[in-house]
């Protein structure tokens, strides 16, 4: 049987929160309980918002928490180069002409949406699904507004039903053209979006097994497309629940909620990964634990499958 490669693949746009260390102690028991590997890749696609710094402290709490990886960004040696998706701009161009000799894409000139191209779409904030007006435009038309203006990368998606059964959820399934619609590869400024980055990353980089909040499970249909296209086996994904503020509102880098400056100094690793482990449905109890503590107790089948909010007695820390 072929060894579980899992992942952790955080945007290192802000300190890591309560929601990230959650998602990071799944995908952590989820690869070690199966004896399997673990890789940390930072998808700092994003120049504006992405820093180095941001992605120290992380791996530095992710430390601090007990949750070791074997291969990526913090390992050294020269191969580390290869976890930080801002530095691989050459697999990415490698990526998207491969798409485009099967010829796929094409350039649009719209501006809606495509500065956010390059994050991680989250269900909660809606999604605007493409008209796909520039599909059909000659090549006299493209000519004249490329004149005025760089055009994004598009790629142009069939009438398909993805289905997969993910590992949390159950079945899940998206006609592409409906749901979907053509969706940005490369954003106008040059920035390669995430969807084609994750995929084409987690196909190379052997990924077999994707561990990541469900506000990304209506990604994993084109990217289970994209992993087709490129040849790339598809890995086993679970979808888990999200942790919710008191008012309802998904936790977020962007508002500070959380965070694991503030929260280490009221709370000791064992005692937060004890809690986490307690809302996730795998410990009865809160109890300070190790994570290597949890192995032998983790199984999908106790982790809860709704969002979970968190009143404020779960946060009196």
């Amino acid at each position: 049987m072929e060894s579980i490669k899992g992942r952790f693949a955080p945007s290192p746009t802000g300190r890591m929160h309560l929601g990230n260390a959650f998602c990071a102690l799944l995908a952590w028991l989820s690869a070690r309980s199966q004896g399997g590997s673990l890789l940390l890749r930072m998808e700092d696609l994003d120049p504006q918002r992405s820093r180095e710094s941001y992605a120290r402290l992380l791996m530095e709490d992710l430390r601090w928490l007990g949750l070791d990886w074997d291969e990526g960004a913090g390992v050294s040696g020269e191969q580390e180069e290869l976890y930080w998706q801002s530095r691989r701009k050459e697999e990415y161009e490698k990526a998207l002409a491969m798409l485009k000799q099967q010829e796929l894409l094409y350039p649009c000139f719209c501006t809606r949406a495509e500065l956010h191209a390059a994050e991680a779409p989250h269900a909660s904030d809606g999604q605007v699904i493409y008209s796909g007006r520039c599909r059909g435009l000659t090549p006299q038309e493209r000519q004249a507004k490329e004149k005025h203006r760089r055009p994004a990368i598009r790629i142009a998606v069939p009438e398909e039903v993805i289905s997969f059964t993910d590992g949390c959820r159950g079945v899940y399934a998206e006609n592409l053209a409906r749901d979907c619609g053509d969706f940005i590869l490369r954003r106008s400024d040059g920035v390669f979006a995430y969807q084609l980055a994750v995929t084409w990353d987690d196909g190379v980089m052997g990924v077999s097994q994707v561990v990541r909040g469900s506000d990304l499970l209506s990604s994993t249909p084109r990217q289970i497309w994209l992993q087709r296209l490129w040849g790339f086996p598809q890995p086993q994904y679970y979808h888990v629940p999200l942790l919710l503020a008191p008012d309802g509102r998904r936790l977020s880098k962007r508002d500070g909620d959380l965070d694991l400056g503030a929260l280490r100094s009221r709370i000791g690793p064992e005692e937060l990964i004890g809690k986490l482990a307690f809302w996730a449905g795998i410990l009865p109890k809160e109890e300070a634990v190790a994570p290597r503590e949890l192995t032998s107790l983790f199984g999908w089948e106790k982790v809860r499958k709704q969002d979970i909010l968190l009143d404020g007695s779960m946060l009196d820390f």
